[in-house]
């Protein structure tokens, strides 16, 4: 689990280069090219994807080739991965592939943003993505094959395991326990000392105080629709400044 972001390879602290195969062949592989282009030590040479998948030859300007026959055109020996996929099947579709890519003898990279505020004593697995301002505190851990989406905070002492997904904006607070396969949506926070057990989705919004129940379900009540119109109700939205006006205040 533990990576040495300071050499985390003998090629980048030779200067030479890091060749890296990204997985996948739409948006979301699209936005990993350009992360581990502009922004890390790695020069991605080519994307791979399961056969069946394959409906162009190229994405990027970069070849695309099966993920079935990678190792024999990419060898691991001369090339590492770079998985960071979503968060379908509750994770389970991306470890699968961190799995497989493992098998083939692949070493998965890991992409901390530039933009993100870390610290030296930074702990963090293979194949995890911290993106722009993130906010990981002094004492934090990261798992293996993590997604931590901008904006996200993990605070002092707190632990996210292997195979997780963190969505833009969710704050763990102090000493939090993140168990794998987890998904925590967009803007949730979880209180300091809490422990999300394993295969939790915790929705967006959501406030969470105490420990959960393995592979429990969190969500908030959606926004409603309110009967009115914004025609209806847009005197309401400037009614303080009507006030002063008619006070003689003005604008």
């Amino acid at each position: 689990m533990t990576l040495d972001l300071s050499s985390r390879c003998e090629d980048c602290a030779r200067g030479q280069p890091v060749k890296v195969l990204v997985f996948g062949n739409q948006e979301v592989a699209a936005i990993n090219y350009f992360y581990l282009t502009h922004d890390s030590p790695f020069e991605v040479v080519a994307f791979t994807v399961d056969e069946a998948y394959l409906k162009e030859e190229t994405l990027c300007g970069l070849p695309v080739v099966p993920f079935e026959q990678v190792e024999a055109i990419y060898p691991p020996t001369t090339h590492k991965m770079s998985l960071f996929l979503g968060f379908r099947d509750v994770n389970r579709f991306r470890a699968e592939k961190y799995s497989q890519a493992k098998a083939k003898g692949y070493e998965l990279v890991s992409y901390v943003s530039s933009r993100a505020i870390t610290w030296p004593d930074l702990v963090i697995g293979e194949n995890s993505m911290v993106s722009e301002a993130v906010v990981v505190q002094p004492h934090a851990r990261i798992g293996s094959d993590v997604m931590i989406s901008s904006g996200a905070v993990i605070g002092h002492h707190s632990l996210v395991q292997d195979h997780c997904f963190i969505a833009a904006r969710a704050v763990l607070l102090g000493k939090v326990t993140v168990e794998p396969y987890c998904v925590l949506g967009a803007n949730c926070i979880i209180k300091d000392g809490v422990t999300v057990r394993r295969a939790c989705i915790i929705g967006a919004g959501s406030y969470i105080s105490e420990d959960t129940r393995e592979k429990g379900v969190y969500v908030i009540k959606p926004a409603g629709l309110m009967p009115k119109s914004s025609d209806e109700l847009g005197r309401l939205l400037t009614w303080a400044a009507d006030v002063r006006r008619a006070k003689g205040g003005g604008s």
